[in-house]
């Protein structure tokens, strides 16, 4: 009987020692997922803040040329303004996509100015420019990507027990405005 005791006792520390481990690489394993979401995010922010330094540069170049656009440039300048100010993940990338949109209108008047496209500084602003809008679109990837694995693990059993236990909260993907699928049209 004591025999029977001891390895009842054996199998139920071991029980609770496998229960223990499964449980710390779950965890270990969806906080490395949430700290990889943060770090995407964070570089979807980096190259976003690359976007908003840029602004500035372009719309000073742009104004010389284009005074009649000035409505234009205000809404360029006010939404870098919004976005500098956003607090929240959603609220940036809401107003990162309205930004876009503004920056391929602006895009679209400076067609019309020859003069303009012509400009050697305007040109260096528009190939960075260029260059940052395909970094944003890679960070956003990436960071989508983060998401859903994240995203996937805390739904999976056994880690959605893990993770509600825990509190882990399932995060929002970088979604385009719904207004980014038209076109920009500009009328003169």
């Amino acid at each position: 009987m004591n025999k029977g005791c001891m390895l009842a006792g054996l199998a139920a520390v071991i029980g609770v020692v496998v229960l223990a481990l499964t449980w710390m690489g779950l965890y270990n394993g969806i906080v490395t997922q949430d700290e990889a979401v943060n770090k995407a995010w964070g570089n979807v922010e980096s190259v976003l803040q690359r976007r908003f330094d840029l602004i500035p540069n372009l719309v000073n170049t742009v104004k010389g040329y284009a005074e009649h656009e000035k409505g234009l440039l205000e809404e360029v300048t006010r939404l870098r303004s919004q976005w500098g100010e956003a607090q929240t993940p959603a609220a940036k990338a809401g107003v990162a996509s309205l930004l876009e949109g503004a920056l391929g209108r602006l895009m679209v008047v400076v067609e019309s100015y020859p003069e303009l496209k012509a400009n050697q500084n305007f040109i260096a602003l528009q190939d960075e420019l260029a260059g940052t809008e395909n970094r944003i679109n890679v960070e956003r990837q990436r960071y989508n990507n983060a998401v859903q694995d994240y995203n996937t693990t805390i739904r999976r059993m056994p880690a959605a027990l893990v993770a509600r236990l825990a509190n882990f909260t399932p995060r929002s993907s970088f979604e385009a405005d719904k207004d980014a699928a038209t076109a920009p049209s500009v009328q003169f």
